[in-house]
């Protein structure tokens, strides 16, 4: 029986790959169409998980997505994304513009699943994953920890989120200048960096994982804040209503699919955090249409999950509802946004957090990066106590880091409350036309 499964499957995944080669991906690119953005058509085999992948390719440019409109029954997948570069233009560089097509097109076909969330080798850095309570001081307490074990930090990306906290960081031998191979340090930093991790917190687990592998940064940052369960609230939290994404599910019955609309205030790479949790939850989207031209953005997607049916029960749809709102709410940047720019050293990072966190100000996103031997970082701190970042306060912290290098870029700004009226923008919202939804006891018709 089990030789009878394999053969069968065997079967079915040579006649995918029969099935792309005769059908390769089409990629148009059309500068002419849309008065202010480009419009981008990809049409393929379709397959699970190809629509993260080609938000994730569009999204790893810095381009914003302001439409798109997506379709995938059967077994063809179409998508039109209208983008634009991050100051608000049509992108016309011509080496972006080739990259799509390659990274989309027919030249993509049989490379796509390297794109996939995977783990390649390196030996260029060695991979630490850290996931745990997060409190003021962490990130300043593992950047300790790691220059104390004579560890470089090249690249990391560290979110906080519900009073969790997730990093990916990639680190070198500060003697050798590359991955870290001795088994011995490797045991000794993993177990360190989970003491750290702990804290005095027994309640909520830590963990600490340490490979050669690459993987796509912020689609495991997603992966690792899911797994971890950040999406649970406590009964007493009282984030105001206002700032939290608007985020509903309905059976539309007929059709059998589930509806998901979102309401939500713009930002760079909100399509992205919202396909990467429907994906990493296992759900398919069939249709979708997107439109974030204004300050609000709104999503709507017609889902099933992979085993082909749709929502099931009252608690499968509150839990799509809070994970959804948790990976909206991970990338929001709470606090002051600051930028470090200077030569990159062994335990930059642990001096600069040092000194935030003797000025009582706790990091609550960050983005590290070295590029040709300068290290350019961007901070987003906030008042350990919960009150705004004192202006005597930046004033010192940049004295001490040294005024050129260290930038404030920008306040946060204020939340505006999301407006109540529904959008009417969708292109699917004639299909609403009579057609009766299910919210799980509550019979709702739209006509």
């Amino acid at each position: 029986m089990e030789v009878n499964m394999s053969f069968s499957n065997d079967m079915d995944d040579e006649y995918e790959k029969l099935f792309r080669r005769l059908n390769p991906p089409r990629v148009v690119i059309d500068n002419e169409a849309c008065k202010n953005a480009t419009v981008i058509r990809v049409d393929s085999a379709n397959k699970h998980g190809i629509l993260l992948e080609v938000v994730q390719v569009l999204t790893d440019l810095n381009l914003i997505i302001t439409k798109a409109y997506i379709s995938s029954d059967g077994g063809w997948f179409m998508d039109v994304f209208n983008v634009t570069d991050p100051d608000g233009n049509k992108v016309t560089d011509e080496a972006i513009l080739d990259y799509i097509t390659k990274s989309l097109g027919p030249e993509s076909c049989f490379t796509s699943s390297m794109r996939s969330v995977g783990v390649k080798q390196s030996m260029d850095h060695t991979a630490i994953e850290l996931t745990g309570s997060d409190r003021p001081g962490l990130l300043s307490e593992v950047s300790a920890v790691l220059t104390h074990l004579k560890c470089n930090v090249v690249n990391a990306e560290v979110w906080t989120h519900n009073m969790r906290a997730a990093a990916v960081m990639q680190v070198t031998d500060e003697e050798t200048g590359s991955a870290i191979i001795d088994p011995e340090k490797l045991s000794r930093i993993k177990e360190l960096l989970c003491n750290v991790l702990k804290g005095s917190n027994k309640s909520r687990g830590a963990k600490t994982v340490v490979s050669h592998g690459v993987t796509h940064t912020e689609r495991r940052l997603h992966q690792m804040m899911f797994a971890d369960r950040d999406y649970e609230r406590a009964n007493n939290d009282e984030l105001d209503e206002k700032q939290r994404p608007n985020v509903s599910v309905v059976n539309w019955c007929e059709k059998d699919y589930s509806v998901v609309t979102i309401t939500s205030k713009d930002r760079p790479k909100l399509l992205f955090d919202t396909v990467c949790t429907l994906t990493d939850m296992e759900y398919v989207v069939f249709h979708a249409n997107i439109d974030a031209e204004g300050p609000e953005a709104h999503q709507e997607y017609y889902i099933k999950h992979i085993d082909g049916s749709p929502v099931k029960s009252e608690a499968e749809r509150q839990r799509i509802i809070q994970c959804l709102e948790a990976a909206i709410e991970r990338r929001v940047s709470e606090g002051l946004k600051l930028e470090l720019c200077t030569t990159d050293r062994v335990g930059l990072l642990s001096d600069v957090t040092r000194i935030f966190r003797e000025n009582s100000l706790t990091v609550t996103r960050a983005e590290v990066t070295t590029r040709a031997g300068k290290a350019v970082n961007t901070f987003y701190v906030s008042d350990a106590s919960g009150y705004p970042v004192d202006a005597k306060t930046i004033d010192s912290i940049r004295q001490a880091i040294g005024q050129t290098i260290l930038k404030v870029k920008s306040s946060p700004e204020e939340q505006k409350p999301v407006s109540q009226e529904s959008p009417t923008r969708f292109l699917f919202g004639g299909l609403f036309k009579s057609r009766s939804f299910v919210n799980f006891g509550l019979v709702r018709s739209y006509s």
